[in-house]
């Protein structure tokens, strides 16, 4: 004895099929329902939930949060000068780290893109993406090693009589944020060099133009928004990156200081300060939208 089967009327299918493809709007709204309610949900709401434990104020026996309004973390990171040198050394070395990738990356891309054969081009993208298959933390470990003491640096410089920094240097973060980040900097000059057409280049040259005039008057303008779009990437991961300071320097970033705070009870403070990081890069991308980033992600 056969139960009742569930079926479904193909005819019903093709008016909704119909009913949509007539409403393109509403397929992408629901194309993008989900993600956009996950995005609502998990990181917006949790911004908006450390936005608000910023203006509560902390037991300072206990660690609990008081849901007591003030002001008084903010007023805490503008008075206190520590907070404002540590903001000023992470943006600052987001920037250095940003631009040393610019200065590393653009010749390597730029070989990549315009020079080397389809084969040695190859090779080189996977030469790229080789320290990304590498574990985060290996590879931090390992540079921890390179400096600390009797390690490769020692090794290296003890012929001229001179010792390495150890593990006391800021220099040591901004040698391995460039290291870790230059690859989210080749990557996006790479496909923005390899966009150009060649008949600009060639227009160039037939109007007379050398090989250095057409970098700087035609490539490097083109390559612009690809370099913002690699900028986005490489500010941002050292601006947010905490681990890096503390396993190869002693030096303190924004990302310490919240972590540490978090962990000592003080939330409020360490919300406020994580607005900080979070302001910064609401102008840096504002910046790098008006030198059309975004179209080159």
């Amino acid at each position: 004895m056969k139960g009742p089967s569930l079926s479904v009327d193909p005819s019903r299918g093709r008016r909704l099929a119909s009913w949509l493809h007539a409403r393109p709007r509403m397929q992408l709204g629901l194309l993008l329902a989900a993600p956009l309610a996950w995005l609502g949900l998990a990181y917006l709401g949790s911004l908006l939930i450390l936005f608000l434990n910023a203006f509560w104020e902390s037991d300072p026996f206990s660690g609990n949060v008081i849901h007591t309004f003030t002001l008084d973390s903010f007023v805490k990171l503008f008075s206190v000068e520590v907070y404002r040198t540590i903001a000023v050394r992470t943006i600052g070395m987001a920037i250095a780290v940003t631009i040393t990738c610019i200065l590393l990356a653009f010749p390597i891309a730029y070989y990549m893109a315009r020079i080397a054969s389809p084969r040695i081009r190859a090779v080189l993208v996977v030469l790229v993406l080789v320290p990304l298959w590498a574990s985060y933390l290996v590879n931090i470990y390992s540079w921890r090693i390179i400096f600390q003491g009797n390690g490769v640096v020692d090794w290296m410089l003890a012929p001229l009589g001179m010792e390495g920094p150890g593990l006391n240097s800021l220099v040591n973060s901004w040698l391995v944020f460039s290291y870790l980040w230059l690859p989210y900097m080749v990557l996006p000059i790479y496909a923005g060099l390899e966009r150009i057409p060649n008949s600009l280049i060639e227009a160039s040259a037939d109007l007379g133009a050398r090989a250095g005039s057409t970098f700087r008057r035609v490539v490097l303008p083109l390559a612009i928004p690809a370099v913002a779009a690699g900028s986005i990437f490489t500010f941002s991961l050292t601006l947010g990156d905490y681990i890096v300071p503390d396993i190869v320097s002693n030096t303190k970033f924004i990302g310490n200081v919240i972590y540490d705070n978090a962990g000592l009870g003080s939330l409020p403070l360490a919300a406020a300060y994580a607005l900080v990081p979070v302001l910064v890069m609401v102008v840096y991308l504002m910046i790098t939208r008006r030198l059309g980033a975004f179209e080159s992600l």
